[in-house]
């Protein structure tokens, strides 16, 4: 990969590693406008000043737009999110195995420590 190609990666996952980003961008995936509350609704648990920030900084790359209904995906925003569309199987598949290995087994970790590290009580 070239230079200039690298710094395109690099400056698309910085845009997609912002706060609630991803998820700005997965509640407008169906192509319908939302307003801005029912887009806040749609992400839960973000704050207005947040989301507005989010917003800009979509608007700003050309990814989401702004029309008389609400706010949804531009062309642009719709090719990102079908070629993120394959995170949706991988998910899937990735969940019913090396993340369920380790989330057992760091729930195996976090027991014997807590065992380990439990004190007797005096009787």
């Amino acid at each position: 990969m070239s230079m200039k190609e690298n710094a395109a990666v690099s400056q698309l996952l910085a845009l997609l590693e912002a706060r609630y980003a991803l998820r700005v961008l997965w509640a407008l995936r169906d192509g319908h406008a939302q307003t801005f509350r029912l887009l806040q609704d749609s992400v839960g648990g973000i704050t207005p000043n947040t989301l507005n920030t989010r917003i800009k900084e979509l608007r700003e790359a050309g990814i989401v737009n702004h029309g008389p209904d609400g706010y949804s995906l531009t062309l642009s925003g719709q090719d990102l999110l079908k070629r993120l569309s394959d995170l949706q199987a991988f998910a899937g598949k990735w969940q019913g195995g090396p993340a369920k290995k380790a989330a057992a087994a760091a729930a195996a970790a976090a027991a014997t420590t807590t065992t380990a590290n439990a004190v007797p009580l005096p009787k």
